[in-house]
């Protein structure tokens, strides 16, 4: 790659960047102009394009979007969201925290982006029903995927690159990374409640009325209930032991839409048939999904030019003799361009680097807190924007088809500061565990 085409590279990505933080033009049409400009102008062929896009994350969501939206045919997420808000009470500050609790539970053993597509249309149940806002909670199932994300070897694809490259195993990650996460979890829904609270109230009345209903008449359909109960179990287990079954996520998430899908044609008349599907097609988020797209070219067409590379070797440069201020240079970089650009990239390119300055900082025995540290900033640091995770990009797409606008500002100016405080946290525990 050319210089000029480096340049391009980057400033074809930081343009796009500016453009959606300042809402002057809408994400996936920013995406998709910036990376025809960058395989028009040469920076990537088109074969190389193709090869940066994460058909998987593609197939993973597409596939999660249909399962839910042939569930929600069922009530089942009316069900759940009212046996939720009654577990509680109908107190809107323990569903925050009981429905943060759960979406970060899950996100340890499933992928988050999966986790979100389940819990966000049980959120908007809920939320209905109680005539509150959705956005305090939203924002905290983002907060919370992520964190749980982080705290396993199978819960972000960030960890996952990082366990295959260094072969450190599913315990491993979970013994070094999930009770620090377990405590930033626990923070990250105080700061919300406090930041929130004001604004989740619920009158005395709708909590009665909540505690009142009898959740069993939420469902719709009972057959639909039943093929979901046994499909989305079922699809789960499979993403959990997916490399067990040797199959990728996003196979497992179609083949599960696929049957859904399937069983929910059987008791539809021929006629209604393609309606239906159509139907259910249309509950896609396509243009997430081409954001997406545009998104991993221009990343892709930034790594190829190496930028991320450079940088990371220029700043390890300066820690090259010390494992404790190498893995605060990694925790922190990490976290600042994980909320900027997506984290599965910059981690790939960040593995070399940290096993190149190996020997300078005592061999593989004194690298343990330097993966640490790049897990955990790749991982918090997504919180920081909302391009910073796909998780986020979803939770966004899922409230702006339900009327609720989620802008990048917005959530950047509570999330980012809270990102800071959970990085800082976790730099604290990194100096007393390995320093």
């Amino acid at each position: 790659m050319s210089l000029f085409q480096s340049i391009l590279a980057v400033t074809v990505l930081l343009g796009a960047y500016l453009l959606i933080v300042l809402d002057r033009l809408e994400g996936t049409i920013a995406a998709l102009i910036g990376a025809t400009v960058l395989i028009v102008a040469g920076v990537l062929n088109q074969h190389e394009a193709i090869g940066f896009v994460d058909f998987n994350t593609i197939g993973l969501l597409a596939g999660m979007m249909l399962i839910v939206s042939v569930a929600r045919k069922s009530g089942v997420f009316s069900y759940l969201a009212i046996r939720a808000a009654q577990l509680v009470r109908a107190s809107p500050a323990g569903v925050l925290a009981t429905f943060a609790l759960g979406t970060a539970l899950l996100s340890a053993f499933v992928n988050n982006v999966t986790v979100v597509l389940l819990v966000v249309p049980v959120t908007f149940v809920m939320c209905d029903e109680l005539g509150i806002g959705a956005h305090p909670f939203l924002f905290s199932e983002i907060l919370a995927s992520n964190i749980g994300g982080t705290a396993t070897l199978i819960g972000d694809p960030p960890n996952i690159i990082i366990g295959s490259a260094t072969g450190l195993g599913f315990d491993a990650f979970a013994w070094h990374l999930a009770p620090i996460c377990t405590v930033i979890l626990v923070l990250q829904i105080a700061a919300v409640h406090v930041l929130a609270g004001r604004t989740m109230q619920a009158s005395p009345e709708s909590r009665q009325r909540i505690m009142a209903i009898r959740a069993a008449r939420a469902i719709e359909s009972r057959y639909l209930l039943v093929c979901s109960l046994i499909v989305i179990p079922a699809v789960l287990a499979a993403l959990i032991m997916a490399d067990m079954l040797r199959l990728e996520p996003a196979t497992v998430a179609l083949s599960g839409a696929g049957v859904l899908l399937l069983l929910q044609s059987v008791t539809a008349p021929r006629t209604a048939r393609r309606e239906q599907l159509s139907h259910s097609l249309a509950e896609v988020e396509w243009t997430m999904l081409i954001f997406l797209v545009g998104l991993f070219v221009m990343i892709g067409a930034v790594q190829k030019a190496g930028l991320l590379g450079v940088i990371g070797k220029l700043l390890l440069a300066f820690s090259a003799h010390s494992p404790a201020v190498a893995a605060a240079v990694v925790l922190w970089l990490s976290a600042l361009l994980s909320a900027l650009v997506d984290n599965v990239p910059y981690v790939a390119a960040m593995i070399p680097v940290i096993k190149s300055i190996a020997p300078a900082l005592g061999g593989s025995k004194a690298m343990g807190s330097l993966w640490w540290a790049l897990a955990l900033g790749a991982g918090l640091g997504g919180n920081g924007t909302l391009i910073g995770a796909s998780a986020n990009m979803a939770v966004a797409a899922l409230a702006e088809r339900s009327g609720l606008r989620f802008g990048f500002l917005q959530f950047a100016l509570r999330a980012f500061p809270l990102m800071l405080v959970s990085i800082a946290v976790a730099q604290v525990y990194i100096l007393w565990r390995y320093a």
